[in-house]
């Protein structure tokens, strides 16, 4: 037999007496760091036999497990952290077991999913687990495209190095002011939960990277909205413009938010700052027609020689 236990995604003392219980009567516990999970069973006074199974040993490992469970033996299925085969190694020899004509039980427990959405303050009537989003730029903004008339409230599992650039793609796509929640470290001392839109939320994370186990609650489209529309020749100048103001309003200078923006879209600092000025003049003259000292006196210090030089020179 092969029993699917979840683990504890902060505290140790999370793991259920049940679980405890089978992990100490099974013949062999499969796992993806044999490291990672000897405190725990330590902790538990548990002596089961342990055996690697992670993303790049899967394949192989998969037929040898089977063939313990043939021959009689039961085995525990665990993950580093949650529950086994969501984001993480499992689907595969969950679905061989069962073509096996092997019973696979499930033993519940911590999902991350399910804690940052019952803490997200976000609707949980319906919701969506989209795991981790690509790691490349185009695709990521492709993947989000496709779910920009979802409804269903969505939740994403993120590298905490590349939550400010998921941030700025969604706020892009979703829109600045969907709402949304980033749940950081659940479970664990510093757990944190930080609520905002979008564009607020892409503006913090940008400037001041996180750290830690991210989990991403997003806020579905609107029953009376619709998806964000822009013009076509206004996308790339716009969305860059928009996306170094949010930084400017988080505390960037913006030299500095260009600079962010630049390194998350491809485009030339130089350009991406004067694109930002040029949208700030336009703002100001709309809001303030006759005040043009204001203007010229704002350019200047905005727009000084020596800052375009350093903006050329690093930009070269």
């Amino acid at each position: 037999m092969l029993y699917v236990v979840a683990m504890p995604i902060g505290d140790i003392a999370d793991l259920s007496p049940r679980a405890i219980a089978i992990l100490g009567e099974v013949d062999l516990i499969a796992c993806e760091d044999t490291r990672r999970i000897a405190p725990l069973l330590a902790a538990h006074s548990i002596r089961t036999p342990t055996l690697s199974y992670f993303e790049h040993n899967e394949e192989r490992r998969t037929p040898e497990l089977v063939d313990r469970m043939r021959r009689g033996a039961r085995v525990a299925l665990v993950t580093d952290a949650g529950t086994p085969a969501i984001s993480d190694p499992g689907f595969r020899v969950v679905r061989e077991t069962l073509e096996a004509g092997i019973r696979v039980g499930s033993i519940p427990g911590p999902s991350a999913v399910v804690a940052a959405l019952s803490i997200a303050g976000l609707p949980t009537d319906r919701f969506t687990f989209e795991g981790f989003l690509s790691s490349k730029p185009a695709s990521r903004r492709n993947e989000l495209k496709a779910l920009a008339r979802e409804r269903r409230t969505m939740v994403f599992f993120e590298a905490a190095r590349r939550l400010g650039p998921a941030l700025t793609d969604m706020a892009e796509v979703f829109g600045a002011a969907r709402e949304a929640a980033v749940t950081r470290e659940i479970g664990k001392t510093y757990e944190e939960v930080v609520r905002a839109n979008l564009g607020e939320l892409a503006a913090r994370f940008t400037a001041a990277p996180a750290r830690g186990e991210i989990t991403l609650v997003v806020a579905g489209l609107g029953r009376d909205e619709g998806p964000p529309q822009q013009a076509a020749g206004d996308e790339a100048a716009a969305t860059p413009a928009l996306t170094v103001e949010m930084l400017c309003e988080a505390g960037l200078s913006l030299k500095q938010a260009s600079a962010v923006v630049a390194r998350l879209g491809g485009r030339s600092r130089r350009e991406i700052y004067q694109d930002a000025l040029a949208a700030r003049r336009t703002r100001r003259h709309g809001h303030q027609p006759n005040n043009n000292a204001d203007d010229n006196a704002d350019d200047n210090a905005d727009d000084s020689p020596s800052d375009n030089q350093q903006d050329d020179n690093q930009d070269d």
